[in-house]
């Protein structure tokens, strides 16, 4: 997939987030899943919590 996506707060752990800079740093590199596709507006949503846990 080429196009950029957001992962939102809440989807970054299982525990509570309060400052997204305790999870992850600039430049880091994560796995995502995506969550949904909006081809309309051309958004991308994911998450960095494992569906499969």
């Amino acid at each position: 997939m080429k196009q950029d996506g957001l992962v939102h707060i809440s989807k970054m752990s299982r525990r509570f987030v309060k400052n997204p800079m305790d999870i992850v740093s600039v430049g880091d590199i994560v796995d995502v899943w995506i969550i949904q596709v909006d081809e309309n507006k051309g958004k991308v949503s994911l998450s960095m919590v494992d569906p499969n846990e």
